[in-house]
């Protein structure tokens, strides 16, 4: 499928008739995913899912949620209702994203602490953001963190460490700087 600009209007194009049928399928479904996602999970119908998204089969998404452009969510993965999940986040295997959480842009995560290529782990390390807390842009959470209830992680922090409920922390590595009671 192509998209053609036809005044104020983007027209798609259909290549064949499978891209046409999932087209229809999403508008009548009044879900929205893009037709230019590959979504391949159940999701509410109340959840946004933009263009050139990725969402394996098993990957589980809450209602409510806006996973915006250029995502990619892997099938051991759990997100909450009413969750932000910005542009060019990716997230892998292991992470659990409670309710109410933003993530900002170009976020990422990890999975394995001693990553080697076509050597895979037993089982990853689970990374858990809880209810409220804010990820700014370009974070790096190293796996097997914890993220508190209301915590603020600051634009380009690499967490390390499990950060506590409603603290705000940043720096490469993050550290403590303030409660936060907003």
């Amino acid at each position: 499928m192509s998209i053609r600009f036809l005044g104020h209007f983007l027209q798609p194009q259909f290549t064949d008739n499978n891209s046409y049928s999932r087209f229809c399928l999403t508008i009548t479904r009044k879900i929205m995913i893009h037709p230019l996602s590959d979504c391949k999970a159940s999701v509410p119908e109340t959840t946004r899912i933009w263009q050139y998204c990725v969402i394996f089969p098993k990957a589980e998404i809450g209602s409510n949620c806006n996973i915006c452009s250029h995502c990619l969510i892997e099938n051991d993965v759990t997100i909450g209702n009413n969750v932000t999940v910005k542009s060019g986040v990716q997230i892998w295997d292991g992470v659990r994203i409670e309710d109410d959480v933003f993530v900002g842009p170009n976020v990422t995560f990890t999975n394995d602490m001693y990553p080697r290529s076509k050597q895979y782990p037993e089982e990853f390390y689970k990374t858990i953001l809880k209810k409220g807390c804010s990820i700014g842009a370009n974070c790096t959470i190293v796996c097997g963190v914890t993220i508190g209830e209301r915590a603020m992680i600051g634009a380009g922090s690499v967490v390390t460490k499990d950060v506590p409920a409603g603290e705000l922390w940043f720096g490469n590595p993050a550290k403590y700087v303030r409660n936060v009671d907003f």
